[in-house]
């Protein structure tokens, strides 16, 4: 049976931020449940743009500090990445307030390279993704909860499209733009293929509206834990008052069969019928996931990245 861990929290104060992450894990059996010493253990938070701190569109520093805390005192070595979009990993941390905090616990800022990896996805037989993820000992998933007005929201699954490396990001709008429910399941064979250990989502205060940037600010005095990131993504839209149909990335899991049914998943503390939120915004706009680039340039990336990919996979497969 699935556990999803879900409790009520309003403060980033870093002391009560500190006992609610502990609160919230308890029942998981703590960060030991997955953090062993000497482990390097990634940490994954939405740093999505350095551009609108005020909108509460990336992870909370905060939490990204007190869970590292917590791995350093379960003797595993933590370091933080991401792939944004636009700019660096550590250029967008420094943007949102990070360094001061994660200087103090001396934890490194490392950007993301590809490599392909081979998958048993039927759809996705390869994937490039961050060798940095993937040789990681342990991976801890730390979404925000947002809306989203490609995807309708994002949560743990999309947040790890992060694990894609920035140019790979746009051959994928290229590759699978034109179709949601072809570039949901690309997110979902890729969040399959991460598998990251732990997710907690950041809902203390989402971003509904016009996200992932442009929408507000919502405080939603949440968080959320699973070692199953697609239980999580199940149980946070049931929060929201969203119909899993709505959501392209929680239609595609259910069809890949990786979903979990709510009867299937065991809730130590707060049930989500006690957490709902009645009006949560969804964007007031649909945008194409695709880029609409010209057809010449489109084919010249493609042809560009078949060779990135077929080069390194017959090296690859040769080892």
């Amino acid at each position: 049976m699935y556990s999803v861990s879900l409790i009520r929290a309003d403060s980033y104060d870093l002391s009560q931020l500190r006992a609610s992450v502990e609160k919230l894990l308890e029942p998981l059996g703590g960060i030991q449940a997955y953090v062993k010493n000497g482990d390097r253990v990634l940490l994954k938070p939405n740093l999505l743009t350095g551009s609108y701190p005020q909108n509460e569109c990336t992870t909370r520093k905060e939490l990204v500090y007190c869970v590292a805390q917590l791995v350093i005192e379960a003797g595993g070595q933590p370091f933080l990445g991401d792939s944004p979009a636009f700019g660096s990993a550590k250029g967008v941390a420094a943007a949102n307030g990070y360094l001061p905090l994660i200087e103090a616990l001396n934890l490194p800022i490392v950007e993301f390279h590809g490599k392909p990896y081979p998958t048993e996805s039927e759809n996705f037989n390869h994937l490039r993704l961050s060798k940095e993820a993937m040789e990681a000992d342990v991976i801890i998933n730390l979404p925000k909860v947002k809306s989203h007005v490609q995807l309708t929201l994002t949560l743990g699954v999309k947040n790890l499209f992060g694990c894609v490396p920035g140019k790979m990001k746009a051959w994928w709008h290229f590759e699978a733009g034109k179709d949601s429910s072809r570039f949901a399941e690309m997110l979902v064979e890729t969040a399959k293929a991460i598998n990251p250990d732990l997710t907690i989502i950041d809902g203390i205060i989402g971003h509904q509206g016009n996200g992932p940037s442009k929408g507000e600010p919502r405080p939603l005095g949440i968080l959320g834990a699973s070692s199953d990131v697609f239980a999580l993504d199940r149980v946070m839209v049931e929060v929201l008052g969203v119909a899993p149909s709505q959501v392209p990335t929680l239609a595609a899991q259910r069809r890949l069969g990786y979903s979990a049914d709510l009867e299937s998943i065991n809730f130590p503390l707060e049930h989500p019928c006690e957490l709902q939120i009645s009006d949560w915004k969804l964007p007031s706009v649909v945008v194409p996931i695709d880029f609409r680039i010209p057809r010449v340039i489109s084919s010249t990336f493609k042809h560009l990245y078949i060779r990135l990919i077929q080069e390194p996979l017959s090296v690859y497969s040769s080892k």
